[in-house]
């Protein structure tokens, strides 16, 4: 029991400290040792670094700002759609008022 708990404080003092040195092989590393499928952490590896090569970003962050971007979107397209409604309401109840004034003359 001292030696297991001896290993994992060595263990969590190197990840602490930062001397692992790419945190892109740990998603991969506990794939493998959950699964035991080498081909599924060698693919998810590629895809890390392939991701960080291309955005300077590792994966989560990468989709959490498309994710983010798209919100963002999506909120400006409802508040246009929610405006242009609003004004076609007013300009339609002022063009039926200019109409019954109108009729009235």
């Amino acid at each position: 029991m001292g030696i297991n708990k001896i290993l994992i404080y060595i263990i969590t003092g190197l990840i602490l400290s930062g001397c692992v040195q790419s945190t892109a092989m740990i998603g991969p590393a506990l794939t493998l040792v959950s699964t035991g499928n080498v081909s599924q952490a060698g693919v998810s590896f590629i895809t890390n670094k392939a991701v960080k090569e291309e955005t300077g970003m590792d994966t989560v962050t990468y989709v959490s700002k498309k994710i983010e971007k798209k919100q963002a979107e999506t909120k400006i397209r409802r508040d246009f759609k929610k405006l242009i409604e609003t004004n076609f309401e007013k300009t339609r109840e002022k063009l039926i008022s200019q109409d019954q004034s109108n009729i009235f003359n």
